[in-house]
């Protein structure tokens, strides 16, 4: 082969992006139960959010999407980056053709959610090919996993970005950076103790809002990656949380959900003073706002305190989500859920004495390491017993870095599923039931919009979180309005449209 030839031949191959040169082990903290209790020692510092004169306008001309996988958390995490998008000057894009950042935010909680991540990647690398000038990121929960970003650096070239939950706020620098660098940018571990005030953010739509009220989780329940890739429990201060509360409302917001890891673990970090959720929700019930919600909530930390404030009712909803996760105390002694069912049968039933029209919903895992048949039976017993109106079921799947994970996995997959359609039959069997006296009954809906089945129905909520589809001019989405209910089926009430409660002022 002569020099030409090979010039050539150097000249044909594939470009390749230049792999990051860094060590970047040092950004991971391998899960540690025992470096875990030390990090509740350090500072908790509240900063204010700003972006750096140099950074301004850096989106001029730019468009930016991002694909949110997860819970609600990530929903809010998103809603935060595109204010800090839009004030560098990008604007949004729902098409991956125009975008000229692409960001997915990520969840750690379940494998077949890391699955959906990793097929997007394969999915958006032709469009590096098209346009080498597209920043790819992944951010998220996924992102702080030691694990995930080994194997995207190994197989996923085409991502130029990776930061944490906790650099969310580094956007603009993390963004400049990538521009600059021919390197990944990895930023995923900073000091987990911060907490951020006053970032932007862009809300969908005028009548739903999160509101986080705290971040992290010192739980450590076996199977779940959260307190890892979150961080430490740390609380906003209460005067933040009310000012922003106050404001949506004065925007014509007509509910808001209260976020966090932990709800109920609200202000036991906060020194000086004893401030707890029931606190913040009294102080809530007073502000214009017609409903307030929150989650979610860990049994542990439900104080009776809390259950009395609930109880005063107004625009706190008759609606508590409480995950149980296994009706065995057995099963929750080894998930470390650090109740038993006996404490959580007595803190449903004071829920009931104290809020009787309450509708209670739950999270169970079904096939956890070790599970007995006769433990999986526990499971429908207590939910049979506590008469949930609705779950979220899940096939337990180990996560990397738990606990659990070093366990055995030894219940086989052929029983997971049959102990799950078992006990998703007693699921609907006991939403029938809790939907079935509403016939009859008018009841307020929160109307969020169209029918995902049928544009000509709207759909919206109750207070107590019932499903509600009925046909009504399009001017009521946003607003909330008196349904008759006609007719219940296993998931969901249909309707006829009476009359709207209150016009929504924005």
């Amino acid at each position: 082969m002569n020099e030409e030839q090979r010039n050539m031949n150097e000249q044909a191959k594939p470009f390749k992006p230049l792999q990051p040169t860094k060590d970047y082990s040092a950004y991971f903290q391998a899960p540690s139960l025992k470096d875990a209790k030390k990090r509740g020692k350090e500072e908790v510092a509240y900063e204010q959010f700003s972006i750096n004169a140099q950074f301004k306008g850096m989106g001029n001309g730019r468009k930016f999407m991002i694909q949110t996988f997860g819970c609600q958390m990530n929903v809010h995490d998103t809603e935060v980056m595109a204010g800090i998008f839009e004030s560098l000057g990008y604007e949004a894009t729902e098409d991956v053709n125009e975008a000229n950042v692409i960001l997915l935010n990520t969840c750690a909680i379940r494998e077949n959610a890391e699955n959906r991540v990793f097929g997007e990647l394969g999915h958006l690398k032709p469009l590096k090919t098209k346009n080498p000038d597209l920043l790819l990121g992944v951010c998220g929960c996924m992102s702080q996993e030691e694990a995930v970003v080994n194997k995207i650096l190994k197989t996923y070239d085409q991502v130029d970005i990776i930061f944490g939950t906790h650099n969310i706020h580094k956007l603009p620098e993390i963004l400049n950076e990538a521009y600059m660098s021919k390197e990944m940018v990895i930023d995923v571990w900073s000091k987990e103790g911060d907490v951020i005030e006053n970032m932007p953010k862009v809300r969908n739509g005028g009548t739903k809002a999160w509101v986080n009220i705290m971040y992290g989780c010192d739980k450590f329940c076996t199977y779940c990656i959260v307190p890892y890739t979150r961080g430490k429990e740390r609380s906003r201060l209460p005067q933040d949380i009310i000012q922003e509360v106050r404001e949506l409302a004065a925007h014509g917001y007509q509910e808001i959900t209260l976020l966090g890891q932990n709800v109920n673990a609200y202000g036991k970090d906060l020194e000086g003073f004893e401030y707890g959720l029931g606190h913040l929700m009294d102080e809530l019930r007073t502000i214009d706002v017609p409903r307030i919600r929150f989650t979610t909530s860990h049994p542990r930390d439900f104080d009776d305190y809390l259950i009395d404030v609930l109880a005063k009712k107004g625009n706190l909803v008759e609606h508590i989500h409480l995950p149980v996760q296994s009706g065995s105390t057995s099963m929750l002694k080894i998930m470390a859920r650090k109740y038993t069912r006996e404490r959580y049968l007595e803190l449903v039933a004071k829920i009931k004495k104290a809020i009787p029209d309450v509708a209670l919903t739950t999270d169970i895992i079904v096939g956890f390491p070790n599970e007995t048949e006769e433990q999986f039976e526990e499971t429908l017993s207590l939910y049979r017993e506590v008469g949930f109106e609705m779950a979220f079921t899940y096939i337990y799947s180990p996560r990397e870095g738990t606990p659990a994970a070093k366990m055995a996995d030894n219940v086989p997959m052929d029983v997971k599923k049959e102990r799950l359609q078992r006990l998703n039959a007693v699921v609907g069997e006991y939403s029938e039931k809790a939907l079935k006296p509403y016939v009859g009954q008018v009841v307020e809906v929160l109307v969020d919009g169209e029918s995902k089945r049928n544009k000509d129905v709207l759909a919206g909520y109750t207070r107590r979180n019932k499903l509600v589809n009925f046909r009504a001019p399009k001017e009521v989405i946003g607003k909330r309005v008196l349904v008759r209910v006609t007719d219940a089926k296993m998931y969901s009430l249909n309707g006829e449209f009476v009359e709207v409660v209150e016009k929504v002022e924005v």
